[in-house]
């Protein structure tokens, strides 16, 4: 077949065709299609596997393909190179950053850490991969309290970057925190009076809260969760109704999964515009060039990939 170039083939694709031919070049560069669960629906439709940052990152370094397509932001694209390094990384959208991820840097991180020598840097995993190499321990959504719970030789701890995830951990665990203070914009943006009107409008609703939500937004919730609990939850649960607190892209899968119950979102401002920038198109063109690899400088790579180690080195249960 004689190669057509991307914009020219586009033009002429309805969206069945472009899906279609996308699931050729993965199957001609022995490819997967890994999407994160706030991507588009049409997205996480096609891909191979979908889950949350971390999660994807493992399944990754699982895989025999030779290469991988991360539809999600920079900060995960990294995570997913730090883990599989013999595997080509390819990000649709490289312009698809994370705020919260880029609200610290390596040079912020140093600072905070000379102002308490003898603190543990815990890093969430939402995080550059230069803030990842100059922590101690990584941590997720889902494990932020058992991590710092294995943590047992240190009274002090530096959580970065999320305040927000990092006030919700203290609950649980008796230890110094110094936060820094970031957080994520659409999360942040949901608020006390927001949560109130959902429950106004859907007295019989559940809220699932992210731990990446306010303080005085989690105090309504009835289960505080990462985005692999919801879907755990919402299909154990017997309730009907659920008011989600997180992005709006978790509602594909949720409704997928329990076409019988009912999913509203706290609030319309709950939209990630970073991880709605990926397109049909993007997969597309990337696949069809092969470009927009993203890889780590070694000297970043390996202490990176220790912190994440010792977070997966972490007893689950």
């Amino acid at each position: 077949m004689t190669h057509l170039k991307p914009l020219y083939i586009l033009s002429t694709m309805n969206d069945t065709e472009l899906k279609q031919e996308i699931r050729r070049l993965l199957d001609e560069h022995n490819a997967v299609l890994l999407a994160h669960n706030y991507q588009r629906d049409e997205i996480q439709e096609i891909a191979d596997i979908t889950g949350d940052s971390l999660g994807l990152s493992v399944e990754a370094g699982k895989t025999d393909k030779d290469v991988i397509v991360f539809c999600g932001v920079h900060f995960m694209a990294e995570s997913v190179y730090i883990i599989s390094p013999e595997k080509k990384v390819i990000l649709p959208r490289l312009d698809a950053g994370c705020p919260m991820a880029d609200m610290i840097d390596a040079k912020k991180l140093q600072a905070l850490k000379n102002e308490h020598p003898d603190a543990v840097v815990v890093t969430y995993v939402n995080s550059t991969a230069e803030v990842k190499a100059l922590s101690d321990i990584c941590c997720t959504s889902a494990n932020a309290v058992k991590v710092i719970k294995s943590l047992t030789d240190t009274k002090k701890i530096i959580m970065t970057p999320d305040r927000n995830l990092g006030k919700y951990t203290a609950r649980f665990v008796d230890k110094e925190f110094v936060f820094f203070d970031g957080y994520c914009p659409t999360h942040d943006r949901v608020t006390e009076a927001d949560v109130i009107e959902a429950k106004e409008k859907h007295p019989s609703a559940l809220f699932m809260a992210h731990p990446e939500c306010r303080p005085e937004v989690l105090k309504f919730a009835e289960h505080i969760c990462s985005t692999s609990g919801m879907y755990a939850y919402a299909k154990e649960s017997s309730a009907q109704k659920f008011i989600i607190g997180t992005e709006m892209g978790i509602l594909y899968r949720l409704k997928k999964d329990n076409p019988k119950k009912e999913f509203h979102l706290a609030s319309k401002k709950l939209v990630c515009p970073n991880m709605k920038l990926t397109r049909l198109e993007d997969i597309y063109e990337s696949l069809s060039e092969m470009k927009n690899f993203v890889t780590v400088p070694e000297e970043i790579r390996l202490p990176a990939k220790e912190a994440l180690d010792r977070m997966l080195a972490v007893p689950r249960d």
